[in-house]
């Protein structure tokens, strides 16, 4: 985890620095009317889509990217008149469609436009237009809560963002997949430490619905009835949550979810970024495993007085003691 949120590269996929979240959570009341959500901890395997293809970086030198205006952060959504599912795909419609001009639809920055490429073959006989493209990434995060009731759940606490442009990843489709954290890189000041873990890419535990500023969201299958046995807590108003002591709960060994001591040093309400609440880490056992928050540790719950407070979101990368998170109440509204 780290202060950018941003994804490191694992061979061809990426690793979720840090952070995961979930579908509108209505979750039941308690009497005085708050909703009642499950903290979970856990870690798990995470796959995202693109709607389209993302453009993360243009070649060096004149391009017909660049001479068409193509830009970075742009995302392909056709060419052609025909959809875009993948990079594959588009590589494949750019070489059936040779050097002739081809409409692209894009969009940047939320508006839709549409620009003309002619597309130029390279030393190895391919067409290409001098653009790096990515369509998916796969890494390890932390559900933050699940609905009893639904099944919905959260995580992450901040969206998922690519690793080149630093914005929010483009959202089609996604599921959440069994994880084992199997070995722990401590952080230290300057250098952000992470867990390390497996997940099985052929199961899934539950379908992805969004991927917002603050968090992503899914629902758990009929089959992960144990995400959904814990003890719920009422949800804390922002105006609830104090300085003060707290716990997190967080999986970073096995497949065991422990709580561990911090301290809410400051409540900033409306701070943008997930970075509502400074948190310190101060138990004496997180500090000897991670060296306090790690990648990976983003979406772990924070409970304060018997509610459910929100969410680790990032490490402060000179002190990784220290971090933010993110109330739960944000999260819940992103969620729906």
């Amino acid at each position: 985890m780290h202060e950018t949120g941003r994804l490191l590269r694992l061979g061809a996929a990426l690793v979720l620095a840090c952070f995961l979240c979930a579908g509108p959570a209505a979750g039941a009341a308690d009497a005085a009317g708050a909703r009642m959500l499950i903290p979970a901890g856990h870690t798990v395997g995470i796959k995202l889509f693109a709607r389209g293809v993302l453009v993360v970086r243009l070649s060096d030198g004149g391009t017909p990217a660049k001479e068409c205006g193509l830009q970075t952060g742009d995302v392909i959504v056709k060419c052609g008149g025909v959809t875009v599912q993948s990079t594959e795909q588009f590589q494949a419609l750019l070489q059936e469609n040779g050097e002739a001009p081809t409409d692209l639809q894009v969009r940047r920055e939320g508006k839709s436009m549409t620009l003309s490429v002619a597309p130029e073959q390279n030393e190895q006989g391919t067409y290409s237009i001098g653009a790096w493209i990515r369509d998916s990434m796969a890494g390890i995060g932390t559900v933050t809560y699940v609905d009893p009731g639904s099944g919905d759940f959260g995580a992450l606490g901040h969206g998922i963002t690519d690793v080149d442009t630093a914005l929010l990843m483009p959202f089609s489709s996604g599921s959440v997949l069994p994880s084992t954290v199997k070995a722990v890189k401590k952080g230290a000041s300057g250098a952000a430490g992470e867990l390390r873990g497996d997940f099985d890419l052929t199961e899934d535990l539950g379908v992805l619905h969004a991927n917002t500023q603050s968090g992503i969201f899914g629902t758990f299958s009929g089959q992960t009835e144990e995400w959904q046995t814990g003890e719920a807590l009422p949800v804390a108003r922002p105006d609830q949550v104090h300085e003060g002591a707290a716990t997190i709960l967080s999986n970073v060994a096995g497949d065991a979810v422990e709580a561990y001591d911090i301290e809410i040093l400051k409540v900033v309400p409306g701070a943008e970024n997930g970075r509502e609440l400074v948190i310190s880490v101060t138990d004496p056992e997180l500090l000897a495993a991670t060296g306090g928050i790690v990648q990976g540790m983003s979406g772990s719950p924070i409970l304060q007085d018997g509610t459910f407070v929100g969410a680790v979101t990032h490490v402060l990368l000179s002190d990784p003691t220290k971090g933010y998170g993110i109330f739960l109440e944000t999260m819940l509204d992103a969620a729906q």
